[in-house]
This record gives structure tokens, C-alpha cells and sequence, in this order.
């Protein structure tokens, strides 16, 4: 069955920049003052679209924290193990590699690895997994190793494509009596010291975002017959006040969605579009900020679902979310904030599990009785050692944020996020201590002098006057950016 949206829907997009005959009731036609019969008029503005905003999502998953500097930085801890991925060439010589692509390795060695000579090793690959002793690392190119098996087994020559991946597995050491470290035969093979501890950097910067709303004086003063409200509450009929309030929702809006779409140009290319527009030609200043979208898509997980058409929406690809996340930080408890259709498909998964699910309904494992109304919803379910807790995501839902793009173009779709729930410990540069923060939380700009988390101030001449301008303007400024720590335990679903 399918379903057609009426035409006339009043879909279309609502802020205009100018005053329009259809906003006000015209009582200069052939139906206003010219007719004999007063027409009943219906004041109260009709909220046709329920709760219009969709700001809230970063609030339930993070905090807020002031930051004084144009960029925040922090660092992130390193896996303990030693695993790298390398190749074995025709000599059977491996080389650890330094970085992978999405087309196999790069063909630059780690020189800077922590494996040494002694180190007992397992070696996976596509042939099979064989164990043994790092018995030489090259003294020029100490990416280069060799390993010996402890079967006297020859290791494969392998490629170097992602079909052909072959892992070293650092699990212990062995040594003779009496011989000290990293010393064959009581002469020094390789004078590498102790590993250190290794860890990454990441960074982002904070973004200004502007909006005002301006009236004339005499507009101020001008009733009108429709009586507004707006989500602050206010109502009234005086239009303006409904316009300001709207205007102030939207920004608020924007300050979330920022923080969700956002992407950065990290190159401080001088022929990049918006750096030209907003710095002027020729300069090299970076612009945007990395949104959580953008990070998770760099740092994180992606899954598309078993089927590609909803993520998440079948026990099996449930199943590889957890393996994926036993590789990673095991965090128990996930919020899953999703569009409809994943969340329905989510709810016919689990009712599926019901043995009674294919031929009627069960009573009590849904906690429904025959005097209430049926509830097929889900709000979370465990799933081997993992917590899972569903909620909607309005913005991925709503015809004029991101539910109207993934309704159009359902290859670039986003069906929703999991966050890990609970907090990660981090050293902060700025403060110079490590401290407990939520994965996700926004910085915004802020001072003794100026807090620029969200300002608003009034100029013009209606109510107290700062200049002669026969208007009021109401300005709306942030500086803000956010910070994804952890991406690698999150998971985004398209």
C-alpha cells in the first residue's frame, strides 16, 4: 500500500522576508467589508505541526563547557597490545605497515613499531596462522622483520590488498638463560629501548553563528486578529512577537543541527569557496567545524544493515554491531536515537523473538491484557552483555530537517546514531589534568567579559533606545563547536 502526500500540504517552507496579503485576513475583497455578513473568525492559530523544534538531542547525550581558545584539543589513548597489519614479501621478509587505505596498505613501513627481537608473535594470514619468535629486525629499515616459526613452518608470501591481509600479533617473549634484552648470543641485534605508551591528538574549532530579527516602530504597535503562540510559550496578537519567537527557535535549532551536519576543511586551502567568502582571497584559514556525522564517519562505525534498506533491523546484524564493539571499548550501555522506520523495523524484531509473535499476540511477555491497548513498542532490550536504549529522533524524521532528505535521496540517508552512555576520561591541555566528560559536549566561547554560549541583545529605538533607527533589531550570536570523544564507540547508521 502506498501513501500520497496531499497537494496543498502546508509543507512549504514558512520564513519569508517579507510582509504577504495571505498572512492577514483582506478586508478589501468582494468577502470582506463589501458582504453584509460578518465572517466567524476562528483567532487561535492552528498548530498543525506539533512541537516544530528539534533541538534536544545533544542535551540528553552531553554537556556544555566554556573554552577561552579558537581551537579545543585533546588526546586519546592508544590501544595497549601490540597488533600491526603488514606483508610478506617473495623473501619471506614481513614489513610492517604504517597506515591502511580502503584499498589495501600503504606501502610505507612503521619504523617506529614496538615489536622486538624475542618477542614471540602470531602471525594470521589468508593461509593460515602460525606462530613463532621475531628472530632479526633490519637495522636499516626496521620496518622489516623476520619471524621463525616454532614448527619450522615457512610463513606465505602474501599481497598487500585488503584480500590479502595478513596480522602480527604481539602475545609474549622468550629468552635464554642468562642472555639480557634484546641480545642474541651475548652481542646487541637491536638496541631499541623500552615502548612508550602511544596516543593520538584531535582537535576542533569552534564556529560563530549569527541570526537577528528586526521590526519597524510602527509594526510594534500594530494588532492583528491572529492570536500566536510559539514553543517559548508566549502568546499573543501582537505578530511581531510571534515572528521574534520564531525566529529565536529556528537559531536554536541551528546551533544543534551545526553540531550535528557540521564538517571542517582541515587543508587551510587558499582556493577553497568558503574560505574565499568568508576571509577574503588568498588567505588559508580553516573554516566549518567537524560535526558529530563528520566524526563518526572518520573515526567511528558505520553499518548499513543486513538487507541495506533498514541498519540494525535484524538479530544478525545486531550481532556483528557487538562484535564490532567488543574490538572496541565494550561500553555496555548504548542510546539508540533512530528515524521511524528503523524503530518500527526495531520493534518487529523484537516482537518477532516472541514464540507466539507469527500466529498472535502474547499477553505477558508484552505486559498487555485483554483491556488495554495492544503496545508493540520497544524502548530498549539487552543483547549479550550490551544494554540497547531506543528513542525517535525527531530530526531524523521531521519533512523539513533531515527526514525530508532521507525520504528523497536514500543512498546519502542517515537512520540514526548510537551513543555510548557514561563518561571517558581525558587529559585536557587547557586545564593540564586528566578529567571525567561525557563522550559528547559542546564548548562554547566564554569569559568574565563576554559568555558567547548564546547571546541575544536589542538595538534600535523601540523600548530602550541605542541608536536612531526607527526599528528593533534583536540580534542572536554563538561560538560554539563540539567534541566527539571516542568515535570509535559510536555508531552511525545509514
Amino acid at each position: 500500500m502506498a501513501i500520497t502526500a496531499g497537494g496543498s500540504l502546508n509543507s512549504v517552507p514558512a520564513p519569508v522576508q517579507q510582509t504577504l496579503v495571505t498572512n492577514y485576513l483582506d478586508f478589501n475583497t468582494d468577502m470582506g467589508w463589501a458582504q453584509q455578513y460578518l465572517p466567524d473568525l476562528m483567532e487561535k492559530e492552528a498548530e498543525v505541526f506539533g512541537p516544530r523544534t528539534i533541538s534536544g538531542f545533544l542535551s540528553q547525550v552531553g554537556a556544555e563547557e566554556a573554552m577561552q581558545a579558537d581551537q579545543v584539543v585533546w588526546s586519546e589513548q592508544g590501544r595497549l597490545h601490540l597488533s600491526y597489519k603488514c606483508v610478506i614479501d617473495a623473501d619471506h621478509v614481513i614489513t610492517i605497515q604504517s597506515d591502511i587505505d580502503g584499498n589495501g596498505y600503504a606501502l610505507a613501513g612503521m619504523t617506529t613499531h614496538g615489536v622486538r627481537l624475542n618477542d614471540t608473535v602470531i602471525v594470521a594470514a589468508p593461509t593460515g596462522v602460525y606462530k613463532g619468535m621475531v628472530t632479526a629486525i633490519d637495522g636499516s629499515n626496521r620496518a622489516d622483520i623476520t619471524v621463525k616459526t616454532y614448527d619450522a613452518t615457512t610463513i606465505p608470501t602474501s599481497g598487500n590488498t585488503a584480500e590479502q591481509a595478513t596480522t602480527i600479533l604481539v602475545y609474549g617473549s622468550e629468552y635464554a638463560k642468562g642472555v639480557g634484552y634484546n641480545q642474541k648470543d651475548g652481542t646487541h641485534s637491536d638496541t631499541r629501548g623500552a615502548n612508550e605508551p602511544d596516543f593520538k591528538t584531535f582537535s576542533n574549532k569552534p564556529i560563530i553563528m549569527k541570526d537577528y530579527y528586526e521590526v519597524s516602530g510602527s509594526d510594534t504597535a500594530r494588532v492583528g486578529w491572529v492570536e500566536t503562540t510559539s514553543e517559548g510559550g508566549g502568546s499573543g496578537y501582537l505578530w511581531y512577537l510571534k515572528a521574534e519567537a520564531d525566529t529565536r527557535a529556528r537559531f536554536t535549532d541551528y546551533l544543534e543541527m551545526s553540531m550535528l551536519e557540521g564538517v571542517i576543511d582541515r587543508l587551510d586551502a587558499s582556493s577553497n569557496a568558503v574560505d574565499d567568502f568568508i576571509y577574503g582571497a588568498d588567505t588559508a584559514n580553516s573554516t566549518g567545524t567537524e560535526g558529530l556525522f563528520a566524526a563518526i564517519t572518520a573515526r567511528g562505525n558505520l553499518t548499513s544493515g543486513i538487507t541495506g534498506v533498514n541498519a540494525a533491523t535484524d538479530l544478525a546484524e545486531f550481532d556483528a554491531i557487538l562484535a564490532e564493539f567488543d574490538s572496541q571499548g565494550a561500553i555496555e550501555e548504548n542510546m539508540m536515537f533512530v528515524n521511524r522506520a528503523t524503530s518500527l523495523a526495531m520493534d518487529d524484531m523484537l516482537a518477532s523473538m516472541n514464540s507466539y509473535g507469527a500466529g498472535g499476540t502474547s499477553y505477558g511477555v508484552f505486559n498487555n491484557s485483554e483491556d488495554m491497548a495492544l503496545n508493540l513498542g520497544f524502548s530498549g532490550f539487552r543483547r549479550g552483555s550490551y544494554d540497547f536504549y531506543k528513542s525517535d529522533f525527531r530530526y531524523l524524521n521531521d519533512k523539513a530537517t533531515r527526514g525530508g532528505i532521507n525520504a528523497a535521496y536514500s543512498a546519502g540517508a542517515i537512520r540514526g546514531v548510537m551513543v555510548p552512555a557514561g563518561t571517558s576520561t581525558v587529559y585536557d591541555q587547557q586545564l593540564g589534568k586528566n578529567l571525567k566528560r561525557p563522550f559528547l559536549h559542546v564548548r562554547y566561547r566564554a569569559s568574565q567579559t563576554d559568555d558567547r554560549k548564546l547571546k541575544t541583545w536589542v538595538t534600535g529605538s523601540v523600548g530602550a533606545a541605542t541608536s536612531a533607527l526607527d526599528a528593533m533589531q534583536i540580534h542572536m550570536l554563538s561560538e560554539r563547536c563540539l567534541v566527539t570523544q571516542g568515535a570509535n564507540n559510536f555508531m552511525l547508521m545509514k
